[in-house]
């Protein structure tokens, strides 16, 4: 079965979200609802033998590159050492993580040694008390402090990703490109997606060509030709011509990036989903405690089947309701 696993549209499907866990110590505002939502019983979710499995199926169908989400990935006990463990068996397997950065201060020594491809922290202001009514429960110290602990210990990449969010932190654009020029990180925005009608509302929402006129000095940001590295992503890049700083905008809502998706997603609780933006799902956890490598082919390949051209993440018309799909149990 070794190869790159295809949609019916001709799409490499060789990138796969994992999330470890739905659970999360933030309530981030367009993550879930302010009351938070109900935790799955541990019982349900994959264990990392599950997961072990999963991505040894996985690298024989042609994936070559994993992300490990939550939730907050770190919540879940013995995540870095599960991570070695990817790392030991899987030495040429790409392998990023996603997290809210509370808790990198604690691994980032770790963290070198696992050979990660980036780490993705996610800020969305650099204001204290935004911060911690964005979050509802989070210090921005403690993420600060992450960041510069993973950027201390070396050899490891930081991303940050900011989600805009008109109340909140729209006019904080230039402070968080000028931020992350300092720390010599690579900054992405992103439109805020009407994924759950709970928290997404259309007055929030801001597109990306407001977004790209929020940067510093708008007219000195060119788009960045330059050769990627690694896989395609959804962001496009652009350079400034004098600093050479870059910075990303993923436009999900007003520019979709459909054409180009290599993504699955699997979902705590053993589910294939081909599209962030539909809610249908191929459930896999009984292959997978089975340790059936033909039934979970089978499954991933009728997942990749089931991919559609587009996802419908355009705006929503203003009858139309985006529905309620919590990132927190999609896998962020």
């Amino acid at each position: 079965m070794a190869g790159v696993i295809r949609d019916p549209f001709g799409r490499s499907l060789d990138y796969v979200r994992i999330s470890v866990t739905d659970r999360c110590n933030f309530r981030c505002r367009y993550c879930m609802p302010a009351e938070g939502v109900a935790w799955i019983p541990h019982e349900r979710i994959m264990t990392y033998e599950d997961i072990l499995f999963l991505c040894e199926v996985l690298t024989g169908l042609g994936v070559r590159r994993v992300r490990f989400t939550g939730g907050e990935p770190f919540v879940r006990k013995g995540f870095v050492p599960f991570l070695a463990e990817v790392r030991n068996r899987f030495p040429h397997l790409a392998m990023a993580v996603t997290t809210n950065g509370s808790f990198l201060e604690a691994w980032a020594d770790r963290l070198p040694a696992l050979g990660l491809d980036s780490v993705n922290v996610s800020l969305d202001t650099l204001d204290p008390s935004k911060f911690t009514a964005m979050t509802a429960m989070g210090g921005i110290d403690q993420v600060l402090r992450g960041i510069d602990a993973v950027l201390a210990a070396g050899s490891v990449p930081v991303k940050l990703n900011t989600v805009v969010v008109r109340s909140v932190n729209a006019a904080e654009i230039e402070d968080l490109v000028l931020f992350a020029g300092r720390k010599g990180v690579l900054l992405r925005f992103i439109e805020f997606m009407p994924l759950d009608g709970q928290v997404w509302s259309r007055e929030e929402y801001v597109p990306a060509e407001e977004i790209r006129g929020r940067l510093p000095a708008p007219d000195a940001w060119l788009p960045d030709e330059a050769p990627t590295q690694g896989p395609n992503g959804p962001a496009r890049y652009y350079v400034h011509e004098r600093t050479g700083q870059r910075v990303g905008i993923i436009s999900a809502v007003s520019d979709h990036f459909c054409g180009r998706c290599n993504r699955l997603r699997v979902t705590a609780t053993g589910e294939i989903r081909s599209c962030l933006f539909r809610d249908d799902s191929v459930p896999i956890m009984e292959a997978l405690r089975m340790r059936d490598a033909s039934a979970l082919q089978a499954l991933i390949l009728a997942a990749a089947a089931a991919k559609p051209r587009e996802g419908g993440t355009g705006l929503p018309k203003e009858t139309d309701s985006p529905g309620y799909r919590h990132m927190s149990r999609i896998g962020g």
